[in-house]
């Protein structure tokens, strides 16, 4: 029998009925979980980026580069979170991947603009691009606008350059320039190098890389201002933009922000051809170290032990201790990857890397068709060895598309540039690749390789102590 008291029941009854309704209450208007908690309990960071040399792009060995790359790969280690980046064409894409929740941000070499995105929100500015008037070393520098004369001015269509000569006209009414529907920057900086324009504008970013290739280009003067480079996210959660603004401050401080700028717009010196008698002295004072490994991985590999070794001056100047910015290491200039790929477990190790260059040139070697006839397929090897066996075959497909002989290398070479151009490397398969530099590798190879022929020989064989 239950002896308890109506009222009382009542009144215990309509206590639990308000504390569920409380409860109901807090549950309805429960904080939604930060970004960044949402992004470590996904497990991984999600950025959207453009795929080119300021950015993102896969290199020799089909690993991820770039300077975007590099810093978003930084934050998820840190956030302990995979990385998950996905490259797209436009700015539209950008932002729209960020307002829909696709991305978690964008590390995309992005300008900040002048007027505010509906929905992103920017963080610091880690990087400042200033406009460069762009000439060739021995012609005559102007000083301002007004001095072209008649001189042609190219540049790229819709972008802010084309916004920098508009405002000009506003003094210099009679300036004139074309703007070109059909290339880009890096190609017109190409036109200059080569004399077919006289002038063309360009971001300081875009000269430095085109500065790598084509050392005559010069700057005439800059345009007043500059702009800044940061990267994007949706605006709804503000405390996302304070991790990123503490991010940047920490690389920053540590000088970890400058060395990746400077490890991907620094000057590539490696492309300079040494003269004879530099080669000449560091073959009487450093091959004899190493001569006897070359021969016996040339053996192995069934090489030309001069060709294995003019890979090793132009790699490292037959230095075992030398280390490129991007992390490839010893004599052969090995990647981590591709050390791990052919089990080299010390790359400094003279002996190993020699004898891992050989496997590995002789694995790229092997993937060229067989049809190709020699020397034009040796020298494929060499740019795929540089450049990667993908970039290599995208630049042959454009060869052939152009009706051109995709098995000579004299036809392909003159591919091999054009994958740094957007015009074109948004037509392949495999992106964006500084291709003029694989066609600098291969000429230094050979020429190396015909200074060993001159000292030995042409049999390649020497006798050896």
């Amino acid at each position: 029998m239950n002896n308890a008291n109506p009222s009382k029941q009542r009144a215990k009854w309509a206590k639990l009925g308000i504390a569920a309704t409380g409860v109901l209450l807090l549950s309805t208007y429960a904080p939604k979980p930060s970004l960044i908690d949402q992004i470590k309990a996904l497990g991984e960071l999600r950025v959207v980026t453009r795929n080119g040399p300021l950015a993102f792009y896969r290199g020799a060995d089909g690993m991820p580069e770039g300077p975007e790359f590099e810093l978003a790969r930084r934050l998820a280690d840190e956030l302990g979170v995979r990385l998950v980046i996905t490259p797209v064409r436009t700015y539209a894409q950008i932002y729209g991947a960020l307002i829909t929740g696709q991305a978690h941000l964008a590390a995309a070499g992005l300008k900040v603009p002048a007027e505010r995105v509906r929905g992103i929100a920017f963080g610091p500015a880690y990087q400042r691009v200033h406009e460069h008037l762009v000439y060739r070393r021995g012609e005559t520098r102007p000083g301002s606008l007004a001095d072209i004369g008649d001189g042609d001015l190219e540049i790229a269509a819709g972008g802010a350059h084309a916004d920098t000569l508009h405002r000009a006209r506003a003094t210099l009414p009679d300036l004139v320039w074309i703007e070109n529907s059909s290339t880009d920057t890096q190609a017109l900086l190409d036109d200059v190098a080569d004399g077919a324009i006289d002038y063309t504008i360009a971001d300081s970013t875009e000269f430095a890389l085109a500065h790598d290739e084509h050392p005559e280009l010069r700057i005439a003067f800059d345009f007043p201002g500059a702009q800044s480079i940061a990267w994007a996210a949706s605006d709804r959660d503000p405390s996302f933009l304070r991790t990123i603004n503490d991010y940047f401050a920490h690389l920053h401080a540590d000088g970890e922000l400058a060395a990746i700028v400077r490890r991907y717009y620094g000057r590539a010196e490696n492309l300079e051809f040494a003269g004879a008698g530099s080669f000449m002295r560091d073959l009487h004072d450093r091959l004899p170290l190493y001569q006897k490994w070359f021969v016996e991985a040339a053996e192995q590999s069934s090489q030309d032990w001069r060709l294995l070794a003019a890979i090793g001056y132009q790699e490292s100047k037959w230095n075992p201790r030398a280390a490129s910015p991007s992390g490839a290491k010893g004599l052969m200039q090995l990647t981590s990857q591709t050390a791990t790929q052919i089990r080299v477990s010390d790359p400094n190790d003279p002996r190993q890397s020699i004898f891992g260059g050989a496997q590995y040139f002789r694995q790229v070697y092997e993937k060229i068709p067989a049809h190709v006839p020699e020397p034009d397929r040796t020298w494929f090897a060499l740019a795929a060895y540089n450049i990667g066996y993908g970039h290599l075959e995208d630049a042959r497909v454009l060869a052939q598309k152009s009706g051109r002989n995709p098995d000579s290398w004299q036809d392909v070479r003159e591919f091999l540039p054009l994958l740094a151009q957007e015009f074109w490397y948004t037509q392949t398969e495999n992106g964006y690749a500084r291709g003029g530099e694989s066609v600098h590798y291969v000429d230094n190879v050979r020429g190396y390789r015909d200074m060993l022929e001159w000292a030995w020989g042409g049999s390649g064989t020497v006798a050896l102590n």
